[in-house]
């Protein structure tokens, strides 16, 4: 395996931590959100809507880890792809179309992770691809 999937596979489980710690802080006081994320709009934060949240973010947390285990698998591989575009839309949305969120810290945070690691994954397809053909000129 490549030194680059390598380093995409610890940075895919150090983001699945921090998601599952995002997740607990969300369970534990729904206050998190609307002090780091929805800043513009605190009041509309409130307990369901912050657990809500958390199962989203340990669904994504989960996803990426399983990714880092086996990041040879197509369909998971996308579907962790996935994960990190819906949480670009949705922060991006969130400050650009409903107004919920201003660009502090706490927003630029993910909106960083995201991006980050949509460029390092899309390199890593490449990776992946150069790995399959000499897998296969090898059987043959």
């Amino acid at each position: 395996m490549s030194r680059f999937l390598n380093v995409l596979r610890s940075w895919l489980v150090m983001v699945s931590v921090i998601a599952a710690g995002n997740t607990l802080q969300s369970f534990r006081d729904h206050s998190f959100l609307s002090e780091k994320l929805y800043t513009a709009s605190p009041g509309l934060v409130n307990g369901l809507q912050a657990r809500t949240f958390g199962v989203w973010t340990l669904l994504s947390s989960v996803i990426r880890c399983l990714c880092a285990i086996d990041i040879r698998n197509r369909t998971l591989y996308y579907t962790t792809l996935f994960t990190f575009f819906l949480a670009l839309v949705h922060f991006l949305s969130e400050v650009f179309i409903y107004h919920t969120a201003a660009l502090t810290i706490g927003i630029m945070a993910p909106l960083m992770v995201a991006s980050f690691s949509i460029l390092g994954m899309l390199i890593g397809l490449q990776y992946l691809e150069v790995e399959a053909l000499s897998q296969n000129k090898k059987k043959n």
